[in-house]
């Protein structure tokens, strides 16, 4: 099992928009695809950036669900968000390995 996660900090103007956004829109779409399990949005508490920072998670079983995501959807997810919310964001995305 892996965890794809994507990091934003975000400009403090749009935080709560994007919140509502992710939550209505942008998950769902996501969790439609069928890649992930399950998913999460957490909010960084204690983070030294300015603007507020969330992290969406995403569970997926297989390498290959990740990698299909990734060639299939991700592009046109991503560019959604660059679109509505160009230059308000910084993303960090990263997969991590489940070991425990």
């Amino acid at each position: 099992m892996f965890l794809y996660n994507v990091t934003l900090i975000l400009e403090d103007a749009v935080a709560e928009e994007w919140l509502q956004w992710m939550q209505d829109i942008h998950i769902p779409q996501v969790m439609a695809t069928g890649m992930f399990v399950s998913n999460r949005l957490l909010k960084v508490v204690d983070s030294p950036n300015e603007g507020v920072t969330y992290c969406s998670q995403y569970v997926v079983e297989t390498l290959d669900h990740y990698n299909k995501y990734q060639e299939t959807f991700a592009p046109a997810l991503q560019a959604e968000l660059n679109e509505k919310y160009k230059n308000r964001f910084v993303a960090y995305r990263s997969l991590m390995e489940f070991v425990a």
